[in-house]
Order: structure tokens, then C-alpha cells, then sequence
């Protein structure tokens, strides 16, 4: 009975495999499922007739399985492991006793002899060997060291900001993420334990889209912390013991029509003119997900009816299209020169009666409009006469902006103009600045220079990542002002800030065609010679835990238009790698101003987009929610899309890890350290696996003096320390709840902390939670 069972279960892998590789071969690719098909069914044969060559054949087969997949992928366990895994097991189960009994003989005794297991072991225990062999090596890390020597004596931090506080989303106006603090270091990071957790009580809601998240960067101003909640809520914490000192409720209200509910800050700002220690002297101003910005009292969280109406902005004004839910601010604006500069986030694809992607400028203290800057009419910065409109659906600007002062430059990191696979119809203004790096004068609102990363973006690679400054130290040991952007992409752009050109060199290569007959592709694409751009996906990357989504995903692969980067959408569908969460996003790098190196989290993650013609949109559903994965409906376009990660039938990513490294890269010179896999796959399976497969995130990294970088964003739910010279890790911490914020570091007294906000992201489908915990060395 047995055998008859072996027989079945082998013939259905065999049809299985034989249907599928046929297909791949009409397509275009590899022979070996095929191949493979037909070595189970001929092995199911076998079986059925009693032979005992069934062994030899499956043997043969194993060898010849095993030189294959060393072909195609060297001694990568995590490739090697899944493309032998079937085979392997099923060569074990041919090694029972009770199937090879009946392949064997009758002896002369008359009792019945199994047939040797020869022909199968010696192939599995090579098998067993090389797996055994790949686990000690890793063909995607890459190893190297930082150079540790402090480059620059005199450093610029950006800002008045003492060194134990933390006042700005990326601690100073520059964003370099980067803490002069120095009591954690890499000898006693492994120390670190809780000093303190609070939990706001804002969790995520029943009725709250899917993209509901917890991205918030908490400041730290003197003794306490202010933070913000997906649902707007502005916190004061206290900084020693984690102690509500006080809340503020904006009731923003619950939108299906938002795609995303967030908030990744509050800004602080204390105002000269007004005495010390009276009301308003020191305000906290919140976003919200309803198109406002509140000034509070920083000290009781008392609303500033100064400002603006009433201590309310509605930021809605002069909005050619105002749709509920359409346009919302997650990220903190900036303060500078007596200013507050703000921009917005706009729904993604959901109609091209959008509102504006105008930047602008108000009075800190009244909330007078002081300047406009829009994207699509960008030489108008005067504030609009009543009765005009900004510019409906120019690029917008949703993440944070960065400041030099002294310059009197603000840097806006920008997106594209919606729908964004869809590039028809574009302005010249539009095609000038969409997903682009734009310096703004402060006083004026005017352009100063604009440098962009992608040209005709069809792919959503706006700019997402909030600008890092710092000043770079020529070999002749003159400084130069710098930019670091990086971009979705992967590249990261190194500029001079004053006029936007390059001191890490940029190049134009070669991009393909093949848009829709009503659009077009740019030629070229601009590179920096500073990239983490993964090389183009091949059929031999798809991936999967067996040969049968292995396969669903070779098929997919070559059924989805794919001729490498910047491949432009169709309706076949297309893969965009990197893809729509980017290499790199709104967490952006940090960078070490005194050694003028940077650490980073790349991410590589491939999406897929289809173009969807109008008459073929189905109506929207009755409990549909915002959402930028799915279909997105670009109403009043010829064309919807339907894009989301490139997953294998079981919901996995099809192409192989790593997914996620740590990454380490010498700013003066262009030059990558290291890059090492990121995290496990403890929170992505239905089983706690501990497995270092190096998965995705979506977050940002910190830097403190004594050589540690801090990270979280990965989607296990963790916290973790690294050396920043080498990327190795040094201590973790499990988090209650998913880590995608970025972490900050602050000190009172003698004693340095660590702060880390624990709430998830609904767009990688990380732990909701609403926790705050700070970390700290034992006393």
C-alpha cells in the first residue's frame, strides 16, 4: 500500500512540475521543472512496476538537481535550501524500509529483501553536505570597515540644540539624525535595559484604514518629551520617569477617504519675543490628519488663540479641490527665521481633481501666509490674491523638510504628480520638479536650485526621505557644504548645498521604452556614483519555500513586462524593482558629521503595477478604505492601477532574500562599506523562526558619538544596536509592538537614554500598539 501511495503522491508532483515547467519553457525559461516533472512521474512509474531503478532514476535526479541549483545560485543556503527541500525529502521518504522492500528481492531463504538504498543515500548525504557547507558562507553580506578617524574638528550640528536634547525631527534643522552623546558605546550597548514605557491609549480602530501607523520621532526638550499619535493626539511626557504630563485631543476625526492615519511629529519651537515662563513662550505645533496645524502651549498643551484662528490653521485654504480626506500633513513642518514651512501629503492615485502639492510659508506667531510655493506655477510665490487657487494636483511634498540657516535655504524633498504611473499631459513645471530635491529661498518662497532623481517618474519614485546636511572635508582639507539625498531608488545623491551640483558624481545611463502608446519613457535616467541600486532581477532570483511556488513565480516572472529598472507600466502588468516602499523612505539615513560617514537600512522589496483601462474599474465597494496597494482608482484618467508587492500563491516575496540589509557608506569618498542581512523572520511566520534571512522595513536609523547606530523599522519586532564601523550587531531588544519609527536619544543628569516608539505600520502589516520605551544603562 505504501508503494501505491509513493507512486500517487510522486505522479501528482510530477504533473504538477511537467504542466508548469512546460509553460516556463514556452515562456522562455529554465528547462529544470520541466525536467524535474518528468524525473518524479518516470519515478512514479517505476515504483508502480516495482523496479528498483525507481531509486537509481530518483538518485540521478537529486545529483543532477543539486549541480543545477549550485549553477544558478553558488552556496546561498537560503536559495540552495528552498530549491532542494521537496527533492531532498522525498529522496528521504525513498530511503524507508517499507518502500524499498518492495523494490527489492526474494532470497533463497524466501524471505523478501529491500532494494539498497544506495542509488538514494549517497546523492541526499551530498545533498545534506553542501546545504551543511552553504550555512557557513553568505555570498550577499559584504564586509568592511568605516574609517573610525574624526575628519572634521570643527563640526556644524545645525542649530543651537545643546547636546542632551533632541528638538527637531532628526534632533537639528540638518536631519543628521546623529546624538554628540557618548556614555552607550559599543562596549556596554549590550547593557542597555528599560528604564521606562508609557502607552498613549491611541490604538488602532475597527474603522481606521489599513494603513494606520506609528511613525513619530519624539522630541526632547529639557526635562520632557512630546510626541504625536496616529490619531493627532499631541503628548507631553515626562523624560525621567515616562509620566503623562499632559494631552491634547484635536478629535481629527476618522476619514476612510485618508490613505494613510498617521503622524511622524510635532515641532517645537520657544519664541524670543515672548517672556520666559509665560503662556505660548514655548509652543508644540501638530499636524492632523484633517488638514490643520494647532500651536499648543508646550507647557500645558493649552491651545495659542493667537495664532492664526483662533490656535487653529486650516491648511485646506486655497485648494482648487478640497475632497474629504484628500490632503492631510503626517510630517512635523519646519520652523526657521520666524517662519513655520509646511507642506502635504495628497492621496495617491485616487483622482486627478487633487489638491495642490504647494509649499508654504506663515508667520510662527499669527499664522499670516508669508509665501507660496507650488510646484506647478513655481515662479508665483506672492501669497494668492482671494478668489485664486493653487495649482490642482502639482507635486506635493509629504515628508520632512531640512533647514541651513545661514544659507537661508529650505530643502523639499518631492513627489510626483498624480496618477503617477501615468505621465500624460504633464506641465513643464511639472516635468522640472516632480521627484526632485528643490532648495527654496526662506525669505522668499523662490527656487534657488533644483536637482531631480527621476525623469518622467511613471514609477512613484517621488523623494522621500527627509535631505541630511552636513559639511564634507575635501582632501585638500577645504570644506564643502553638503546635501545627502536619499532616494527610493537607492541612490544617494551627494550635493553641494549651495547650488545643487554634485560632489559624488552623477551620471545619465541608458533606461528602457515601451510606454502605452499615449505616454513616453525619458532615454536616460540620472545614477549617483553612490548607490545601493540592486542589480536587475533574472528568473534565477524568484524565490519561494518550494518548487511549486518557485515555479507560480518563474511564470509570473516572465508573463510581467520586466526589462530592468525603470521598465515603464503596461497592461500585462510590470515589475518595478526597487519597488514602491523604495530602497530607501521616509526614515532616511544618518550620518556622522564628525567621521562624515552615513548608515542606512536598504531595503529591496519588488512591486508589481497594471495598468487597469476605465471601462474595465469596477464601482468602488461599499467598506472600501484608502489604500495605495490594490486598485487605485484614478478617477478621471483613462487608466486605473493595480500594483502591490511581486508575492508568490503563498504570500511570500518572489524574488530570493535578502530583503533588507544594514549598510555603512563613506561619504567623502562614494565608497560602501559593508551590507549585511537585517533581521529575522520571527514576526513574518506563522512559527517564531529566529532565521537571519534579512527581511524588509520601513523606519530610520540613529547615530550616537560612542559608535553605536540604533534601529528598529524591520518587520520583526525588534530594537536593535550596531556597530557603525563594522554593521555588526551588538544587542536587541523585543519590542511589544511593531518598531517602524525612528529612534532618539537624549540624556538628563549623567545618564544617556534611548527612546524607541512601538506601534506598527499598517502598510507592512507589523503589531499595532502604542507603546513608548526608553532605555538606559544600569546605574
Amino acid at each position: 500500500m505504501i508503494i501505491i501511495l509513493t507512486a500517487v503522491v510522486f505522479g501528482a508532483i510530477g504533473l504538477f512540475l511537467g504542466v508548469g515547467g512546460g509553460q516556463l519553457v514556452m515562456l522562455g525559461g529554465s528547462w529544470y521543472y520541466l525536467i524535474a516533472g518528468l524525473a518524479f512521474a518516470l519515478t512514479a512509474i517505476l515504483l508502480l512496476l516495482r523496479r528498483p531503478s525507481a531509486l537509481w532514476v530518483y538518485g540521478l535526479f537529486i545529483v543532477g538537481s543539486l549541480a543545477w541549483a549550485i549553477w544558478e545560485v553558488g552556496f546561498d543556503w537560503w536559495q540552495l535550501g528552498t530549491r532542494g527541500g521537496v527533492v531532498v525529502v522525498a529522496g528521504l521518504w525513498l530511503l524507508l524500509p517499507a518502500v524499498r522492500r518492495p523494490l527489492g528481492f526474494r532470497g533463497s531463504d524466501g524471505r523478501r529483501h529491500a532494494a539498497s538504498a544506495t542509488a538514494v543515500a549517497v546523492p541526499v548525504v551530498l545533498a545534506i553536505v553542501v546545504a551543511g557547507y552553504s550555512l557557513t558562507t553568505d555570498p550577499a553580506d559584504m564586509s568592511g570597515s568605516l574609517p573610525t578617524e574624526t575628519v572634521a574638528q570643527t563640526v556644524d550640528y545645525g542649530g543651537q540644540v545643546a547636546d542632551q536634547e533632541w528638538h527637531q525631527y532628526g534632533r537639528t534643522p540638518y536631519g543628521q539624525r546623529y546624538s554628540p552623546l557618548n556614555q552607550i558605546t559599543t562596549e556596554n550597548v549590550d547593557q542597555l535595559e528599560v528604564a521606562w514605557t508609557y502607552q498613549t491609549g491611541d490604538v488602532k480602530l475597527p474603522e481606521d484604514v489599513g494603513e494606520t501607523t506609528y511613525q513619530v520621532t519624539p522630541l526632547k526638550v529639557r526635562d520632557t518629551l512630546y510626541i504625536c499619535t496616529p490619531h493627532n493626539w499631541a503628548i507631553a511626557i515626562d523624560a525621567a520617569t515616562g509620566k503623562e504630563k499632559w494631552k491634547f485631543d484635536p478629535n481629527a476625526g476618522l476619514e476612510p477617504q485618508r490613505q494613510h492615519q498617521t503622524c511622524r511629529g510635532v515641532t517645537y519651537y520657544a519664541d524670543p519675543s515672548v517672556p520666559a515662563g509665560s503662556a505660548c513662550s514655548e509652543r508644540v505645533y501638530l499636524p492632523t490628519s484633517d488638514a490643520r496645524l494647532i500651536a499648543l502651549d508646550a507647557k500645558n498643551g493649552q491651545i495659542c488663540e493667537n495664532f492664526a484662528d483662533g490656535g487653529t490653521l486650516r491648511l485646506e485654504q486655497k485648494m482648487p479641490y478640497n475632497p474629504a480626506g484628500y490632503y492631510y500633513s503626517t510630517s512635523p513642518p519646519v520652523i526657521v527665521d520666524d517662519k513655520i514651512i509646511i507642506g502635504g501629503a495628497v492621496n495617491d492615485n485616487y483622482s486627478i481633481r487633487s489638491p495642490s502639492g504647494v509649499i508654504r510659508a506663515f508667520d510662527v506667531d499669527t499664522g499670516e501666509l508669508l509665501w507660496n510655493w507650488d510646484s506647478g506655477n513655481p515662479d508665483e510665490t506672492e501669497p494668492l490674491p482671494e478668489g485664486e487657487t493653487y495649482t490642482a494636483n502639482s507635486p506635493n511634498s509629504w515628508s520632512i523638510f531640512s533647514v541651513d540657516d545661514a544659507l537661508g535655504l529650505v530643502y523639499i524633498p518631492l513627489g510626483n504628480q498624480v496618477p503617477d504611473q501615468l505621465g500624460m499631459g504633464r506641465s513643464e513645471a511639472v516635468e522640472t520638479y516632480s521627484s526632485s530635491i528643490v532648495a527654496l529661498d526662506v525669505n522668499s518662497g523662490q527656487v534657488r536650485w533644483v536637482r531631480q532623481t527621476v525623469h518622467h517618474d511613471l514609477w512613484d519614485m517621488d523623494v522621500p526621505a527627509q535631505p541630511v546636511l552636513l559639511d564634507i572635508t575635501k582632501e585638500d582639507g577645504t570644506t564643502v557644504p553638503a546635501l545627502i539625498g536619499p532616494t527610493k531608488q537607492g541612490d544617494i545623491y551627494v550635493l553641494d548645498r549651495r547650488t545643487g551640483e554634485p560632489i559624488i558624481p552623477v551620471r545619465e545611463i541608458a533606461a528602457p521604452g515601451g510606454a502605452i502608446p499615449e505616454d513616453f519613457t525619458a532615454p536616460t535616467q540620472p545614477i549617483s556614483d553612490l548607490t545601493f541600486r540592486p542589480p536587475p532581477l533574472e528568473e534565477r532570483n524568484m524565490w519561494g519555500i518550494t518548487l511549486f511556488d518557485q515555479l507560480a513565480c518563474r511564470i509570473a516572472f516572465h508573463q510581467l513586462k520586466y526589462e530592468g529598472q525603470y521598465t515603464p507600466p503596461s497592461l500585462e502588468g510590470t515589475i518595478v524593482y526597487p519597488g514602491n516602499f523604495g530602497t530607501f523612505n521616509w526614515g532616511s539615513i544618518a550620518v556622522d558629521p564628525e567621521r562624515q560617514v552615513m548608515f542606512g537600512m536598504p531595503t529591496y522589496l519588488a512591486f508589481t503595477s497594471q495598468l487597469v483601462p476605465r471601462e474595465d474599474v469596477p464601482p468602488p465597494g461599499a467598506n472600501e478604505k484608502g489604500s495605495e496597494q490594490g486598485l487605485n482608482r484614478n478617477e478621471g484618467a483613462p487608466y486605473a492601477v493595480k500594483m502591490g508587492p511581486f508575492l508568490s500563491p503563498l504570500g511570500i516575496p518572489c524574488q530570493a532574500p535578502p530583503w533588507g540589509y544594514v549598510a555603512g557608506a563613506n561619504l567623502r569618498t562614494g565608497e560602501i562599506a559593508y551590507k549585511h542581512r537585517n533581521g529575522t523572520v520571527y514576526d513574518m511566520t506563522p512559527l517564531p523562526l529566529p532565521f537571519k534571512v534579512g527581511v524588509p522595513g520601513i523606519g530610520g536609523p540613529m547615530i550616537t558619538k560612542g559608535g553605536v547606530a540604533f534601529l528598529a523599522a524591520s518587520v520583526d519586532d525588534y530594537l536593535r544596536a550596531y556597530d557603525l564601523t563594522t554593521g555588526k550587531q551588538l544587542w536587541e531588544a523585543r519590542l511589544p509592538a511593531g518598531g517602524q519609527a525612528t529612534p532618539m536619544t537624549y540624556a538628563l543628569g549623567d545618564k544617556q537614554y534611548v527612546v524607541q516608539v512601538a506601534g506598527g505600520h499598517g502598510s507592512v502589516g507589523t503589531k499595532p500598539g502604542d507603546y513608548v520605551i526608553a532605555y538606559t544603562l544600569p546605574n
